[in-house]
């Protein structure tokens, strides 16, 4: 149960902190608790809210989902075919710092104001940890499983699809939590500049229209709040018979 209770205690001791904050300091600016919660009853009640949940998350989905598909494959590739990786290597390692911020206005002049914006700039803010994080599980694989995959006479597609997929699981699926992550906080930025939906676009229109700071910060918790449902989910992967070998016992 103390899963359960010691982080409500935390979650109660910050928004009491919170509260007591804003009414010593007489802020006229930055909200209460209390009035947050009525911000996020008020776009709740308005439709607004659920709109822009759905918008990131429909972004999200798109851009995270082509990036599993493009960097898990050539992470295992590169991870296993030695010439692939140092012809490739310097060129993912080049890109893989630059910002996807600092792609916004490319996507603009690409795509305009339109869904398919965001859509590539978490695809770039995703795909490089998961074909790194592919890459380094079959670089770091243990060398007797595919010795023992060779003397059962395992044909390169066999060993690929029973053993060296399989064994590099555990670690993909970390790198999936690390992308989930930064996919989300781009979406929001990118949502602030390239479009006009979603909980980004939430926040710096409620700034701008009459300095709305309750509805700021209630846009904030609800990106706090379905970050951690996102990440609960991909440890959900953890559980599998398939993957749960690879996890320390806890």
């Amino acid at each position: 149960m103390k899963n359960f209770y010691l982080p409500l205690i935390v979650v109660a001791l910050f928004l009491g902190f919170w509260h007591v904050l804003v009414k010593a300091t007489g802020s006229d600016l930055f909200p209460t608790p209390w009035q947050v919660a009525l911000g996020l009853g008020e776009l709740s009640t308005s439709g607004v809210l659920i709109k822009y949940i759905v918008a990131s998350l429909f972004r999200v989905t798109w851009g995270f989902f082509l990036a599993i598909l493009v960097g898990v494959p050539l992470g295992l590739l590169l991870g296993w075919f030695r010439p692939a990786f140092i012809a490739l290597n310097p060129m993912i390692q080049f890109f893989r710092p630059i910002s996807p911020i600092a792609w916004i206005p490319v996507a603009i002049l690409w795509f305009g104001v339109t869904d398919a914006g965001p859509v590539f700039l978490i695809f770039l803010a995703s795909v490089f940890p998961i074909t790194v994080s592919s890459m380094a599980a079959v670089q770091n694989m243990q060398p007797v499983y595919v010795r023992a995959a060779r003397n059962f006479g395992l044909s390169n597609a066999q060993l690929f699809g029973k053993v060296i997929f399989p064994a590099c699981l555990p670690q993909i699926i970390t790198g999936l939590r690390i992308a989930l992550g930064i996919a989300w906080l781009v979406v929001v930025a990118a949502e602030m500049l390239a479009v006009t939906s979603g909980l980004g676009y939430l926040i710096i229109d409620a700034r701008n229209a009459g300095k709305r700071y309750d509805l700021v910060v209630a846009g904030m918790v609800m990106i706090g709040v379905i970050g951690v449902c996102l990440d609960v989910a991909v440890r959900r992967l953890e559980k599998f018979d398939e993957v749960r070998w690879g996890y320390a016992n806890k």
